[in-house]
């Protein structure tokens, strides 16, 4: 089975332009998070639709495609990419281009799932510890949930606390089942990835603002790997400095 990893990459952003392209010790963040994950897969590209963001990644000498700027989410300038450069890939990684430290292992975690043939999407949980804050980590709705079947596989993604623990202290909460949180990290089987980007916007997936739930609805097959290790993603300056601080330290 052959994987390619794309990584969309925007220039605009409200919260910070030029983000791709934003110094990270001597190196703009986009090579970062390429070079994190090149080696464990068998072509990784960058879609944009900035020439500056083109110019970076072949200057660093990684693979780039240019896609519209029209696209309303990454999903969809995967694909274009996809259609460009992914012939004879099996699976697609849907990179975050804007997570430097994703780990080699979660991208095997991610590979993992399509071991079972009848697998369409694969994406990351994470389980929440019992001694996370039940205000500040579980109750946030900036960090959606995902339940699971016996089979590792996702039966519905919400921004709310799920499941209800009934007869219980919210605040036991984490000591009396496993949560899950989810981690934006995607991969598709090449036709599936071609069928969802056709779908319209869902009702679950509308009231939740979660994408992810457009699949569900459509009854597609999403199992997830289990990674110990967060995501730190970029948003803003802020962030930056943040990631800088975290990425000297160790």
């Amino acid at each position: 089975m052959q994987f390619i990893g794309i990584i969309p990459a925007r220039y605009a952003s409200t919260r910070f332009p030029g983000k791709p392209l934003a110094d990270m010790d001597g190196k703009p963040m986009i090579q970062r998070v390429y070079e994190q994950v090149k080696d464990v897969l068998d072509k990784v590209i960058v879609a944009t639709d900035d020439v500056r963001i083109e110019k970076a990644v072949l200057h660093f000498g990684g693979n780039v495609v240019m896609t519209s700027a029209d696209h309303k989410s990454g999903t969809d300038r995967c694909y274009e990419a996809f259609t460009k450069a992914g012939e004879g890939f099996d699976v697609v990684i849907n990179i975050q281009g804007d997570e430097p430290f994703i780990r080699k292992e979660q991208i095997e975690a991610l590979k993992a799932c399509f071991r079972s043939p009848e697998i369409d999407i694969a994406t990351l949980v994470k389980p929440f510890k019992a001694t996370d804050d039940f205000e500040k980590d579980l109750f946030n709705p900036n960090s959606p949930k995902v339940v699971l079947n016996k089979n590792r596989e996702a039966l519905y993604f919400s921004r709310s606390v799920i499941p209800y623990v009934r007869g219980e202290n919210h605040l036991e909460w984490l000591k009396k089942h496993t949560f899950y949180k989810h981690i934006g990290l995607y991969g598709y089987r090449a036709n599936v990835l071609a069928e969802i980007t056709q779908l319209p916007q869902s009702s679950l997936e509308l009231v939740e603002s979660l994408e992810q739930l457009r699949w569900l609805e459509n009854g597609y097959r999403i199992k997830a790997g289990i990674t110990e290790q967060e995501t730190i993603g970029i948003d803003t300056p802020e962030d930056m400095e943040k990631a800088l601080a975290f990425m000297r330290s160790r």
